[in-house]
């Protein structure tokens, strides 16, 4: 046997013995559950042992060789850089939110399963092979190589590092939610204390560290995330493949849709949202007037309960909500419609979950339509671009096992998302069986528990005291990590759920972390401003712009600035619309050039944030942007934004190139040497 395969079998023997240690693991605490452990200290052991875990990974990868720091010594084999590919990709967007956004739109939901797992279909296809053969460390060298100087690199980098940085926010919001939730942190400090799980897997040892670190990672998250849903299947049909069975609970999910929409309290508390959509309306339209009338109508109120010694209390709620009123009629206008937008959702007609592509006309019915297909593009576009993942082919020994280690990526990620859709259904089936028409002061403690951290909202809105569908407001990413809650299932589930979620987080986090910094100290330092810079040099700048990208990180990730499947497919978008277009003509047409390349990834940016930004947001307060909102093109909604950026860039390098000289004919040869990946 080479050394190569020794090294391989040693490494199949440490993780299947890591694997069985861990299940030992769950076990036990299941068994001291049962003896009366309490929720809290399962909480503490899922936390403590995982990150226990992790951090001696970290550490006994600890390296200080620049090809071991960047790239794993490129002698991980495509078994196991197909599992850190899985563990990398399956952030907080795929383990916590994707079964969520499948729960609350069904199947247009679909367009992020089909576009990510459609994307390492491009990978395989069109980039890992020829980047491998390439070989190298970021992809910015790629892109400087092929297109010659360093502006290629500088925009390539700084596109990377945008797409990857939105991305990674995402990645710690989520770990915020879990920390806060199972282990009773304010959300805030979660998010400080995931961040310190996420350095110790990535600061010492670099990929090296991540890559092992992704691996043991994947074994919990692929765990955590089939064993409740198995438990709920067998719960609810005796078969424990709720694979195979979600299609018989759909048809359950659908007979109960059709009783519960259309009883009277569930269309009374409708018609009351809707009356509250237009009472927003209407203030709207009368700005800046109507908030001078509100301040005044609460003024006097107040004034009439103190002449009538009425209690304190009384007037120190209105009094609250007088100070609370938007300062300025452009803060009014900006709250009053997200509050018009959410009434008008509470209240438009539910939509059934088996319903494809719906609308109460055929407009609508076309617009869904239409924005399915641009997100699921920009999807499958993006995951083929995003640095973090492409940046795994380069760690494999050969082209060959580049190739393998993306079907491995595939059948690892598959794993999950064959799940996912059968997690929503069977979570729907729960909700509408047991939780609506609850008398809402008998509602279970879940309800509560997610409430403090503000992903559940009830609000009797006919005072019926039961609660109806549209009272209750389930923010997509709860749906995963409260499911065994949902279920009645032992708290221990709950606790590994929890660690899997956790797990998904910080090995994408970890990746990204390291494509950001490795942008930086790699592609900015060490190639443009510094080249003569010493090899123990650059790791030290490496590991200190890993913290300072680290907390910049955690801070914005504390503001809750979106749902983690936005943020993510913001991520996707950009990366598509700046990288792809350059990547692909950079393989396949011996014509693009620098100008080309580098005009084609600043249009493909640009327009993508510049649509992002003004569909998304009404406001940019930070920047002093008012009122800066527009309705989307065509109905395509900010998550899509790349759509757009695409094409244009694609257009751009193909214009430019050809309205400019042809690149060198080394640079060619290059082309050539590449596109045949035989090694």
């Amino acid at each position: 046997m080479s050394a190569y395969q020794v090294f391989r079998a040693q490494l199949k023997r440490y993780y299947l013995t890591y694997t069985v240690g861990f299940l030992v693991f769950i076990l036990v605490l299941a068994l001291l559950e049962h003896q009366g452990l309490g929720p809290r200290w399962i909480g503490y052991a899922f936390l403590l042992f995982t990150i226990l875990i992790y951090a001696t990974i970290g550490i006994m990868s600890r390296t200080s060789d620049v090809s071991e720091y960047y790239v794993a010594g490129r002698r991980v084999p495509a078994l196991f850089n197909g599992m850190a590919t899985g563990a990398d990709w399956m952030s907080a967007a795929s383990f916590i939110g994707m079964a969520g956004t499948l729960y609350l739109t069904g199947y247009q939901g679909l367009a992020f399963i089909m576009g990510w797992t459609g994307g390492f279909v491009l990978v395989a296809l069109f980039l890992a092979p020829y980047l491998r053969k390439f070989g190298q460390f970021t992809i910015p060298d790629f892109l400087a190589v092929r297109y010659g100087g360093n502006a290629a690199r500088l925009v390539g980098g700084a596109a990377a590092i945008l797409a990857s940085f939105v991305y990674v926010v995402a990645q710690i919001y989520g770990v915020g939610l879990i920390t806060s939730r199972f282990v009773n942190l304010q959300f805030e400090i979660g998010v400080f204390v995931g961040l310190a799980g996420i350095l110790v897997c990535s600061f010492l040892g670099g990929m090296r560290a991540v890559t092992w670190t992704q691996v043991a990672q994947y074994v919990i998250l692929i765990i955590a995330y089939v064993v409740p849903v198995t438990l709920l299947s067998y719960q609810l049909t005796r078969v424990p493949i709720p694979q195979l069975v979600y299609g018989e609970m759909l048809q359950e999910v659908g007979k109960l849709e059709d009783r519960l929409f259309e009883t009277p309290a569930e269309q009374q508390a409708r018609a009351l949202y809707r009356q509250r959509a237009d009472t927003y309306y209407e203030k709207i339209v009368r700005l800046p007037q109507s908030l001078a009338d509100e301040r005044q109508r609460l003024t006097v109120r107040i004034n009439e309960l103190k002449a009538e010694d009425a209690p304190m209390r009384d007037v120190a709620a209105l009094e609250k909500q007088r100070r609370e009123l938007p300062p300025t009629p452009e803060a009014a206008r900006e709250r009053w419609d997200a509050a018009m937008r959410t009434a008008a959702g509470k209240g438009s007609v539910p939509i059934h979950h088996a319903e494809a592509f719906p609308g109460r006309n055929e407009a609508e019915s076309s617009a869904a339509r239409l924005n399915f297909l641009s997100l699921m593009f920009c999807l499958m576009v993006g995951t083929a671009a995003l640095p973090h993942i492409l940046m795994r082919y380069y760690t494999t020994p050969t082209v060959k096992e580049a190739r393998q280690s993306v079907t491995w990526s595939l059948f690892f990620i598959l794993l999950l998302y064959l799940t996912a859709p059968a997690y929503a259904v069977f979570a729907k089936y729960e909700v509408y069986a047991t939780l609506i028409n609850t008398p809402i002061a008998h509602l279970p403690s879940w309800v509560a528990a997610w409430g403090k951290v503000g992903l559940v909202a009830i609000e009797d809105i006919n005072g019926d005291g039961l609660l109806q569908l549209a009272e209750l407001s389930l923010n997509p990413d709860v749906i995963v990590l409260a499911t065994p809650e949902i279920a009645g299932l032992p708290y221990v589930v709950s606790g590994l759920v929890a660690a899997g979620g956790l797990a998904a987080a910080l090995s994408t986090a970890d990746g990204l972390l390291l494509t950001i910094t490795s942008s930086l100290s790699h592609d900015f330092y060490y190639k443009i401003v510094r080249p003569q810079a010493s090899t123990q040099w650059r790791l030290v700048i490496s590991k200190s712009l890993l913290l300072v990208v680290a907390v910049l990180a955690a801070t914005v990730a504390a503001q809750r600035p979106a749902t983690i499947l936005y943020m993510v497919a913001w991520a996707f978008s950009l990366a598509a619309a700046a990288l792809f277009p350059a990547l692909v003509m950079g393989i396949f047409w011996k014509r693009a050039n620098k100008a080309g390349a580098v005009s084609g990834m600043v249009v493909g940016l640009l327009i993508t944030l510049y649509y992002m930004v003004r569909v998304h947001f009404d406001s940019v307060p930070w920047l002093g942007l008012q009122g800066i909102g527009m309705e989307p093109w065509f109905g395509i909604q900010s998550t899509a934004a790349g759509i757009w950026g695409v094409p244009a860039g694609f257009l751009t390098i193909v214009v430019v190139s050809l309205l400019t000289p042809p690149p060198a004919q080394q640079v060619q040869d290059f082309v050539e040497q590449v596109r045949y990946p035989r090694s």
